[in-house]
């Protein structure tokens, strides 16, 4: 068996790596280098896993057929050496590995990245280069896939914190948030033109655009109203005319790097799957794995123009089509079914969400979540459809044997999930479907099942530790009455919990609902494999 590394000189052999099964770009991966420095177009801040093998394959695939002729140049605005070292071992190329439902995998070399910049003050030679390639004429776009709380510039009394207060008063000093290093090069654009641009969220989170604005015009103001920066770059950077944010929803259920995974790519010759290490941190591994169904929408309001990313599956369309996407899916099609697979995961052993979708209860579940009490009030974008959406989910996503995805990862933060899965749709029965509320019965049992799940002790009755959650402390604080085994108390202790709107969107005491998740805790709290009996119990 040959072996394979990934390098430029190495895939100069392309036979043996397409013997292999490997695609390889068919395009001159240095030639695009040059003319993408020359002309920039495309610039990204967070080069992860979803990024990798989705937006940028994606790009790769438009240069093997000729529709677009420039890379993605990365930019690291943070712990950049560390980051720089995940692609730059491997000369900025990375192996997308595509775990398909039926058990076959696509394998692809991905060379759509021209360059990777440490864009920090004290890299000054990355540094000039990051503001001398931001300043291009022909820059269209500048995205990210930076997570939700990248755009958080704000502690948890809603103040900003000292470091970006601290920013806001030098815009010449170090900017270690995104949001401080994106407005500051934004101003280098100003002064070298003021070019029209996009600024393009790519992260999976609600109204990602208007984020995005929000933090970068606080610190444009920030500057601008102290006199630090003139007043003219406010404006500009405040004209969506010349600067702006598209909204966006992108979907692709991407889990870390996986063992087998890496031994299946072993098992073809290819030795890049150890997981590396910087300064005793991990590091990704060269290779990205990822589901086949995937999803990307974007408002079309690009300035200085785009690349044809539709000819590759994007959905380019109005503010209020992504909106209505993200909805359908956060609120109804995705989303809720994630979360309550991965609460009942949790109490029931489960340790793949493709584990749990071979249980006929925990099926039953979320079909009925789905398509009996989602679709009545979902949310219809137009330019697709929620029940093929939804199916798709149930019967190809989900049970996909070869995407290890984790309901204890699932379940992180569930907390601050439950007022948009399922808070959304309590919402939308109360304004169109009042009178069928307190027909719900799949919405309130996940609720009883996070309850459940918050004492920390499974169906066969051990201990087990929550997944991190900001409120975790304080709700198993304020549940710490609630005993395995005792059932008497349990309205008592619960009942102040379910008037919580800021969790579950409606005061479920007023909208008659909470009779229904007090008697499931109690079924479920009530002893061994209560949790199952529960859910059996459910129709």
């Amino acid at each position: 068996m040959e072996t394979l590394h990934l390098s430029l000189s190495e895939l100069k052999n392309r036979e043996k790596w397409e013997a292999a099964g490997f695609k390889l770009p068919n395009y001159d991966i240095e030639e695009m280098r040059k003319r993408t420095l020359a002309e920039p177009i495309w610039m990204h801040i967070g080069a992860g896993n979803i990024f990798r093998i989705f937006p940028c394959r994606l790009h790769d695939e438009l240069l093997d057929q000729g529709e677009v002729d420039r890379g993605v140049i990365i930019l690291q605005t943070y712990d950049s050496e560390r980051k720089d070292a995940i692609l730059r071992p491997y000369d900025l190329l990375s192996t997308a590995v595509t775990l398909k439902s039926d058990g076959n995998i696509d394998l692809r070399v991905v060379g759509s990245i021209a360059e990777s910049i440490k864009c920090e003050p004290q890299f000054p030679e990355d540094y000039k280069l990051a503001n001398e390639l931001f300043a291009a004429p022909s820059l269209q776009i500048v995205s990210m896939t930076i997570t939700e709380k990248g755009y958080n510039l704000r502690d948890l009394d809603g103040e900003f914190t000292d470091k970006v207060k601290k920013e806001f008063a030098d815009p010449d000093g170090p900017q270690s948030n995104a949001m401080g290093a994106l407005a500051r090069l934004l101003y280098t654009r100003f002064q070298n033109g003021a070019h029209p641009i996009a600024l393009l969220s790519m992260d999976n989170c609600s109204h990602n655009g208007a984020r995005l604005r929000a933090a970068v015009l606080a610190y444009v103001e920030a500057w601008c109203k102290s006199g630090k920066l003139p007043e003219a770059f406010l404006e500009y950077a405040s004209d969506e005319s010349n600067v702006s944010f598209p909204w966006s929803m992108i979907d692709k259920i991407t889990p870390a790097a996986d063992p087998k995974v890496g031994q299946m790519l072993l098992d073809r010759g290819y030795q890049d799957v150890e997981i590396r290490t910087y300064e005793g941190r991990k590091l990704q591994p060269s290779f990205v794995n990822a589901e086949e169904t995937e999803y990307l929408v974007i408002e079309d309001n690009f300035p200085n123009g785009r690349p044809a990313w539709e000819k590759g599956g994007v959905y380019f369309t109005d503010r209020e089509t992504v909106d209505k996407v993200e909805t359908m899916k956060v609120t109804t099609c995705l989303n809720p079914l994630h979360t309550a697979l991965a609460i009942y995961g949790c109490l029931l052993g489960y340790d793949r969400i493709s584990q749990e979708m071979k249980d006929e209860d925990l099926l039953h579940l979320i079909k009925q979540i789905g398509y009996q009490e989602g679709m009545p009030v979902v949310v219809h974008p137009g330019i697709m459809d929620p029940r093929d959406f939804l199916d798709t989910c149930i019967n190809e996503r989900f049970p996909n044997p070869f995407i290890p995805d984790m309901p204890q990862r699932i379940a992180n933060d569930t907390s601050q999930k439950l007022p948009v899965r399922f808070g959304k749709t309590l919402q939308a029965y109360c304004e169109k479907l009042p009178e069928q509320i307190t027909s719900l019965t799949y919405i309130p049992a996940v609720f009883a099942g996070w309850i459940r799940y918050l004492i920390g002790i499974d169906d066969n009755g051990e201990v087990f530790t929550p997944s991190p959650d900001p409120m975790l402390a304080t709700l198993q604080e304020e549940l710490a009455d609630l005993e395995f085994g005792k059932t008497d108390n349990v309205a008592d202790v619960v009942t102040p919990l379910l008037r919580r709107d800021n969790i579950f969107g409606v005061d479920l005491v007023e909208v008659g609902l909470a009779d229904k998740v007090i008697e499931g805790v109690k079924q479920m709290i009530s002893g061994k494999g209560n949790v199952r009996k529960y859910l059996q119990s459910l129709d």
